[in-house]
């Protein structure tokens, strides 16, 4: 990727100005900021390709101003940090941080080149790695599922991720993933069945991530197994993904119960955005700024109200439909502050459309299977009508394959007709 842009923090002009005379004569452009609040304020309106910062600054620190882009999921561009005051203490918490190395004034013209050199070549908008997570948010519940994550990091167990659409699971297995390995994530699941030791091959010593496991066939599911048993051959990490209850599947023949059980020795649950509300300010932010850095925005900003509305917002469609309504509000918000009505008018544009009453008058004393049966039969009959009786677009509605919603339709005694 070619480098366009490196931004250089410091409060020192002399050093400021060498820096800029350097790298422009080995082709990069560069910015200049003379301190933290100069910095923040550019990297809020766009992103740049590496970052140059100095840590002591006399407003805010180089080590806080870090931070801060690590937690409001900023820190997407590789960034090293500079200081004539360095210590062992200082370089390992900005690493930790995020921070892709150190340099200590004075520094040598071959250190600053080749570790800028070293660091542009990881400059990427989203890493396949430790960033990955920061798109889900930084609060506590988030925490908590990354140290899950670091847990399981080093085995070569497969994994099972469950949770909503939308809720960041994909991002789950790119934290998994290992830099300079391979990543697949096939868009069709037809090679599963057609060629899955093709898949392995590809995907030699890197991750393969399946998504939406539920939605397999049967030649499909074979596929899958096959991958199972032959995956350490080939040294590679299997992610899965489901937002449907396998279990569930299983109990209705549409999945694999041996498949089921393999795939499920290692389960994590990734959490609704819903469930860590708390983030839901920074990731709109972090929307909005990726939107004007990108020149797809205005330059607009979140007033306090507005980003309180969509705290409590309950996003059925996680990260997905929160990133459509922050673009909505972006492009047609009147003001450069997107306000509280602003908000008010967008989550009804998104907000689900009123369900139709439907009496369950279902007897509780009867046996579950029987109450299932009969809640299922109310349920395919509902769903028939909304599609017109169209097999298709029901197949589509309901998440399940047409030979398995045809078996079921026939173990519940329906016969679809169009509207």
């Amino acid at each position: 990727m070619a480098v366009n842009q490196i931004l250089v923090v410091d409060d020192e002009i002399g050093i400021r100005e060498l820096l800029r005379e350097i790298l422009e004569d080995e082709g990069y452009t560069v910015v200049l900021a003379e301190n933290a609040g100069a910095a923040r304020e550019y990297r809020n309106r766009k992103r740049p390709d590496l970052v140059l910062l100095d840590i002591w600054m006399p407003d805010t620190d180089g080590v806080t101003l870090l931070k801060e882009w690590e937690s409001n999921g900023l820190l997407t561009m590789p960034v090293i940090m500079m200081s004539g005051h360095g210590t062992i203490d200082t370089a390992v918490e900005a690493t930790r941080i995020g921070a892709a190395d150190f340099l200590e004034k004075p520094i040598s013209l071959q250190k600053l080149l080749s570790t800028v050199e070293r660091a542009v070549k990881k400059s990427e908008p989203l890493s396949f790695n430790g960033e990955a997570l920061a798109r889900l948010g930084g609060g506590a519940v988030v925490g908590e599922l990354k140290r899950r994550l670091e847990q399981v990091a080093s085995l070569a167990t497969p994994l099972l991720l469950a949770g909503e659409v939308g809720a960041g699971m994909e991002l789950c297995a790119r934290y998994l993933h290992r830099p300079d390995t391979p990543w697949l994530a096939p868009e069709a699941f037809s090679t599963l069945a057609d060629d899955p030791m093709g898949l392995l091959e590809q995907a030699r010593d890197g991750l393969l991530y399946l998504e939406e496991i539920g939605g397999l066939g049967k030649l499909e599911q074979k596929g899958l197994a096959l991958i199972l048993n032959k995956r350490e051959k080939y040294n590679v990490r299997l992610v899965c993904a489901s937002t449907r209850p396998l279990p569930l599947l299983v109990a209705d023949g549409v999945f694999d119960g041996r498949l089921f059980l393999a795939l499920s020795g290692l389960t994590l649950a990734v959490p609704s955005l819903r469930e860590h509300r708390e983030d839901i300010p920074d990731l709109a932010k972090w929307a909005l700024a990726q939107l004007i850095e990108t020149s797809q925005s205005p330059l607009r900003r979140f007033g306090t109200a507005a980003l309180q509305l969509l705290q409590n917002e309950n996003w059925p469609g996680n990260l997905p439909q929160l990133d459509n309504a922050v673009k909505t509000l972006a492009l047609t918000s009147l003001d450069e502050e997107i306000s509280a009505a602003d908000v008010d008018r967008v989550l009804g544009l998104f907000a689900p459309p009123a369900a139709s009453e439907v009496r369950l008058d279902l007897p509780l004393d009867q046996p579950l299977r029987e109450a299932r049966d009969e809640f299922e039969r109310i349920y395919f009959e509902h769903q028939i009508k909304i599609a017109g009786g169209n097999m298709s677009r029901l197949a589509e509605n309901v998440g399940l394959e047409r030979t398995h919603l045809y078996r079921k339709l026939k173990q519940l005694g329906i016969t679809p007709t169009k509207s």
